[in-house]
């Protein structure tokens, strides 16, 4: 018995000091975000991005990055890569410093076009279509420039959407993070098991669907990148083949002096079967072709220290069973 409320008192202290860590180290993250704040947007980013470069290089990721990139550009040297891979370390480190701007990076106005605007866009008139065409529709996207912006941009011309997002795995980070998207953004949903079906409800009464398809998904269908296989996650394939709505592209582009575009592209045609539905996998060939030709052009923005290509869980346990 004695042994019993030993442990049990154990669990309980165990807990409480998780607890008091996750509550300290989300003091420490809102601090570093009021820094930040205090700094101004292009002072943090540049802050952000300063930081990214030096500590970046130095990590295990900076190999996956230069071997994604000698995969995806062979042509290029040495040198080329390794600049570009400092470049992507440096969008990433601003991308990161500029979550405590969200709520007021995005400053375009369609209406009242501003020449010193820290945002222009491309293809408004396909957000607005999407906001007034009583369709569900689906947008797709990447990790290039400050992803974040596009969300922001639906919520402000009133495009009924819905973010689907992968918290940080650091989860005091994911809270303040939370946080500043839910001020800023319209609705959020978090990549976790069973999301499919709140994503399906979305589109069920009309709404709009948004999601970075350009990360490794295991269990994804097989889609050309680069030359390479690549598994992709084939949600959006599946609900495009079910609802046959509209699919757009966005990207952002990070310009120089702190400024963004974004751009929307118009409705992709999607190859279809003999039965007039939507192909799953070529609709995700599609859509992923379309973000290679985003990454070719501004490849220093994109994510390479992601590990994007990897080989089925059956071929990794085969060779581990070799």
């Amino acid at each position: 018995m004695a042994v019993r409320r030993q442990s049990s008192l154990g669990g309980i202290a165990r807990r409480l000091v998780s607890s008091v860590a996750e509550v300290t180290m989300i003091a420490l993250v809102r601090g570093a975000f009021a820094i930040l704040r205090a700094l101004g947007p292009d002072r943090s980013s540049a802050l952000g991005g300063a930081i990214a470069r030096a500590i970046g290089p130095l990590m295990p990721a900076h190999r996956t990055a230069l071997a994604n990139l000698k995969a995806a550009f062979p042509e290029k040297t040495d040198a080329e890569r390794r600049a570009i891979a400092r470049a992507a370390w440096d969008n990433l480190g601003r991308t990161g410093a500029e979550y405590a701007h969200l709520g007021t990076l995005f400053d375009y106005d369609h209406f009242d076009p501003k020449p010193d605007a820290r945002v222009e866009v491309e293809g408004i008139e396909h957000f607005m279509a999407l906001r007034d065409d009583d369709k569900p529709g689906i947008i797709f996207s990447a990790h290039l420039g400050n992803w974040e912006l596009p969300a922001i941009c639906a919520a402000r011309y009133g495009l009924a959407a819905t973010a689907v997002f992968r918290a940080p795995n650091d989860p005091a980070i994911a809270h303040v993070v939370h946080e500043v998207r839910s001020q800023t953004m319209g609705g959020l949903e978090a990549a976790r098991p069973g999301a499919a079906f709140a994503m399906a409800s979305v589109l069920e009464e009309g709404g709009h669907l948004g999601m970075l398809i350009d990360q490794h998904f295991t269990r994804g269908v097989t889609v050309p990148f680069f030359g390479r296989p690549a598994l992709t996650n084939p949600v959006l394939g599946k609900f495009v083949r079910r609802f046959d709505c509209p699919v757009h592209g966005v990207r952002v582009i990070r310009l120089d002096g702190g400024r963004f575009r974004i751009e929307l592209t118009p409705p992709l045609d999607l190859p279809r079967d003999t039965e007039g539905l939507v192909e799953v996998e070529g609709a995700m060939a599609a859509m992923t072709a379309v973000v290679e030709s985003w990454v070719r052009e501004y490849p220093e923005q994109w994510l390479w220290m992601h590990r994007r290509w990897r080989p089925p869980i059956a071929a990794q346990r085969t060779l581990k069973a070799t």
